[in-house]
């Protein structure tokens, strides 16, 4: 099997390209959290993370402190979702 009939395969599971039902509803609820939203819960994540790397909690700090980039991503989404809409 090479490319070409995996590229031909994969074009007939969804020729319309259309995200399904649950994609749907969620983009739909999530484009109603407004931006910010995301970016204050990264902000807050590194805040925690310092306030717990501060008091001597380290594996926790780094814990909370991975957050931050997992925010900003779904933050990067809404706004895409947003700004593209979703099907």
């Amino acid at each position: 099997m090479d490319a070409s009939d995996v590229k031909n395969k994969v074009d007939k599971i969804n020729p319309e390209q259309k995200e399904g039902p649950v994609a749907t509803a969620i983009e739909n609820q999530t484009a109603k959290i407004p931006s910010d939203v995301y970016l204050w819960a990264a902000l807050g994540s590194m805040a925690v993370s310092a306030t717990l790397k501060i008091i001597k909690k380290d594996e926790e700090a780094l814990f909370v402190g991975q957050w931050a980039p997992s925010f900003l991503l779904l933050g990067v989404y809404n706004k895409l979702v947003k700004l593209q809409g979703n099907d």
